[in-house]
């Protein structure tokens, strides 16, 4: 980005990030303290937690040796299947659809942060708001040892082979092999991980 000076005459009225003195910090402090709407906040978001983590977790089915973020929010879960060893990154995000669609995840998979996995989806053709449409759903699998690195959109009825990587940012919207290296949105294959033997992966 050039820094481009101000037009002559007007570098007096040109604006300045303001800076807080420590007095004013301290008022804008004690006047959050004592401010309904930030207690009124606050439940709001103990409330979001229970109803997007906590009871979710309660629900989810899920192999031994899993290790899942605190921030990780799962819809739906009764219909979300997670396999042994499964790691999921912060802010990752998995709605398995308002009716009957299902996530199933494979033994020893990967998320990095802000993983969001869906098996519904809006029609947007149907001649009314996206909103009032009706949603399509697609079941969605992914094998063992399956990577999804940072960002990773996976959009419904995609399954996704035994021991695949897929780049950040990347939005998977077809199958992909088994092995495969993915990265782009949509995701194309780019090239294939190296073969790996049944059982050579360390556990835990």
């Amino acid at each position: 980005m050039t820094d481009t000076p101000p037009p002559p005459g007007t570098e007096e009225t040109a604006p300045h990030k303001r800076s807080l003195s420590r007095g004013r910090r301290l008022l804008r402090l004690l006047g959050g303290l004592f401010s309904p709407g930030a207690y009124l906040h606050a439940l709001k978001i103990v409330n979001y937690y229970n109803y997007a983590h906590v009871q979710p977790m309660r629900r989810l089915r899920r192999g031994p040796d899993c290790a899942i973020s605190p921030t990780a929010v799962f819809s739906d879960a009764e219909r979300i299947e997670l396999g042994a060893r499964v790691r999921i990154g912060a802010g990752c995000y998995l709605w398995a659809g308002p009716r009957h669609g299902t996530i199933r995840i494979g033994d020893d998979c990967l998320f990095g942060p802000e993983v969001m996995i869906t098996a519904a989806d809006y029609r947007f053709n149907d001649g009314t708001p996206v909103t009032k449409q009706p949603m399509q759903e697609g079941n969605v699998t992914l094998g063992r040892d399956v990577w999804l690195a940072t960002r990773v959109m996976v959009m419904p009825g995609v399954t996704i082979g035994d021991h695949a990587i897929v780049g950040a940012g990347a939005i998977v919207t077809k199958d992909l092999p088994a092995r495969a290296i993915a990265v782009g949105a949509p995701a194309r294959i780019v090239g294939e991980r190296a073969d790996v033997a049944a059982g050579d992966r360390p556990k835990g």
